[in-house]
């Protein structure tokens, strides 16, 4: 018991005479040197130290010219990863087969539109009717949202499916409107 009061007041007193060494640089505004004149130390202002923006604005630009953002893969508006996937699991059909609810998205951020939205989905099945202009598989691996149709930006396609496992879904190809 003694030697964890003893433990206590050494560790407060350390860091009280840290606090206060800080507090004393900044306050002087001296950092490094053995304080004698010309000891090589760096005189700083506190205002320096606290007001100091971390990053460097750029003034206004007198044109109002909207600027585009410059895009890695060249003069295409969006890409597949513009296409959000997401899945979760829902209430199960009454005879027990769970259901799962997935929601496909276009995220484009240069407000475009994706059309012809193809999924590699393996064999994905249900056996809850889905709205096959919605989303169906044509073949093995390749499944096809809202009938090939544009997806808005900003819009998204909702269905729910049922079957024992939750199958991966991903994007596969795009077309950009």
């Amino acid at each position: 018991m003694e030697t964890q009061r003893v433990l206590v007041i050494v560790t407060v007193t350390v860091t009280t005479v840290f606090l206060l060494f800080s507090l004393g640089v900044l306050a002087t505004g001296f950092v490094g040197g053995s304080g004698g004149a010309g000891s090589g130390g760096t005189l700083v202002s506190l205002s320096t130290l606290v007001y100091s923006p971390h990053r460097k604005l750029l003034p206004e630009s007198a044109s109002d010219e909207s600027v585009e953002p410059n895009r890695i893969w060249g003069d295409q508006k969006c890409s597949k990863s513009d296409v959000v996937i997401n899945q979760g699991s829902t209430a199960p059909l009454p005879n027990g087969i769970p259901t799962y609810t997935v929601e496909i998205m276009n995220m484009c951020v240069s407000g475009c539109d994706i059309s012809a939205i193809h999924l590699r989905c393996g064999w994905f099945s249900s056996a809850r009717l889905i709205n096959p202009k919605l989303f169906k598989r044509l073949r093995y691996n390749d499944c096809l949202v809202n009938n090939g149709r544009p997806l808005v930006n900003g819009g998204t396609v909702s269905f729910q499916y049922a079957n024992t496992y939750l199958y991966p879904l991903s994007v596969s190809s795009v077309v950009c409107v």
